[in-house]
């Protein structure tokens, strides 16, 4: 979670709401999840010009 924050950071992007979900750390088996949260609609259009800009795009996950 902090490597991507930094990463944002980096690119002047920042999602307020960035954290690790607690309940997903509870339980036997913790499978902890990041909670991305929530962001402004200029944060998401940014984001979503990322795979674009960088040709970066995994097989599957393109969407």
């Amino acid at each position: 979670m902090e490597k991507l924050r930094q990463e944002l950071k980096g690119v002047g992007l920042t999602l307020p709401s960035l954290r690790v979900d607690p309940v997903s750390c509870a339980g036997n088996e913790p499978a902890p999840l990041v909670d991305l949260g929530r962001c402004t609609v200029d944060t998401a259009l940014r984001l979503s010009a990322v795979p674009a800009r960088t040709g970066n795009r995994e097989a599957g996950h393109d969407e």
